[in-house]
């Protein structure tokens, strides 16, 4: 079953449109849905929208991080369009940059994959919202953003601070009386993205495609839930949820910060991670 805002001749407008996980969605125009894409650069959008031969395309060079160009793209879609049913807050960039380095780095990852997101949710909401009719805002975040590796401080505080925002989100809109927009945490596996590459032309073995991540997220959005967690071809779901459990049992039983990179816990990581699943299946 599709989320009602899934529904041909309704609008999806989607930040990092042109590329990886957000060019992906093009399913949604598989569906009948008119699309609205937004991305940095026109050269790459105009490239995206050639390969959507038949959909109701619009685009719309945004920086992200610019809430006036947030707002722009808020005005065009509704110029154009009438409504938006989905709001994919998506676009995003890396790296940043560890706790004391790359200071510049710091301010541009947080500019688009944070900002990013607060602008899209500020601009957006209120007027999905007064609409009355079924829609969905679904923001991008990161494992990183849960787990917090060590590697790119910047980036996790990113992913972390989208989490946060979409939970926020999510309880906003359930609190007011007749809202019919929901809100939805995508949280990709490793995917293989321009982003990601790094300069490999091919797929690693381990990654997902964009559109395997989309696939879930259509189904998931169906049935109603708000964490969409996807696993990867190296990382299972139950492995996803241990490390997740781990983390937050850092906090609780006061172990060293991301105790699991910690050289004294490898062994009960290990041992723990060897542990019957203790998660329901659903």
């Amino acid at each position: 079953m599709y989320h009602p805002a899934l529904h041909a001749g309704r609008v999806a407008v989607i930040t990092g449109g042109a590329s990886g996980i957000g060019l992906a969605a093009r399913r949604f125009a598989a569906l009948g849905m008119k699309l609205c894409l937004a991305d940095l650069h026109q050269d790459a959008l105009d490239k995206a929208a050639a390969g959507l031969s038949g959909a109701t395309v619009i685009t719309v060079p945004t920086d992200v991080s610019r809430m006036e160009e947030v707002e722009r793209l808020k005005q065009r879609a509704y110029a154009e369009f009438g409504e938006v049913a989905i709001l994919l807050n998506n676009a995003g960039t890396s790296p940043g940059g560890g706790p004391w380095d790359h200071y510049e780095r710091w301010q541009c990852v947080l500019g688009v994959n944070l900002w990013g997101v607060i602008n899209g949710v500020h601009a957006f909401t209120q007027a999905m919202v007064d609409q009355r009719t079924p829609c969905a805002i679904i923001n991008t975040g990161s494992k990183q953003g849960i787990t917090c590796p060590p590697g790119d401080t910047a980036y996790n505080v990113t992913k972390a601070g989208v989490k946060v925002l979409t939970e926020g989100l999510a309880h906003s809109l359930r609190s007011i009386e007749g809202c019919q927009v929901t809100a939805h945490l995508l949280v990709p596996g490793s995917t293989f993205t321009g982003m990601t590459a790094r300069g490999r032309g091919e797929k690693p073995p381990g990654a997902w495609t964009p559109e395997q991540v989309i696939d879930v997220l259509v189904q998931r959005i169906g049935d109603g839930d708000f964490y969409i967690i996807c696993p990867d071809n190296d990382v299972t779901s139950d492995v996803d949820n241990r490390r997740i459990l781990w983390a937050a049992e850092d906090l609780i039983r006061n172990r060293p910060a991301l105790s699991r990179w910690h050289p004294e816990y490898a062994e009960e990581f290990a041992a723990f991670l060897a542990l019957p699943s203790p998660f329901r299946r659903d």
